[in-house]
């Protein structure tokens, strides 16, 4: 079934319901949104954080420090 075809049919089904039944259903949805917004930005942000320029200018910094200032080595 196509996705017009499924919310036709799911309005259809809405509208015979009494106020209270389809709140619960308009609740639901709710519910079922925020889980798929979460998951697309979870599922993004790796890609988001790799494709972000805000610290770009770490990799132009030179390297202060080097192995031969450890006094230490473990």
């Amino acid at each position: 079934m196509k996705h017009q075809a499924i919310a036709a049919r799911t309005v259809n089904i809405i509208n015979q319901l009494p106020q209270e039944k389809a709140s619960q259903i308009a609740d639901f949805a709710d519910f079922i949104i925020k889980k798929y917004e979460d998951h697309m930005l979870a599922e993004n942000m790796p890609q988001l954080v790799t494709e972000n320029k805000a610290f770009s200018f770490l990799n132009e910094d030179e390297d202060l420090y080097s192995l031969s200032d450890l006094k230490e080595r473990y």
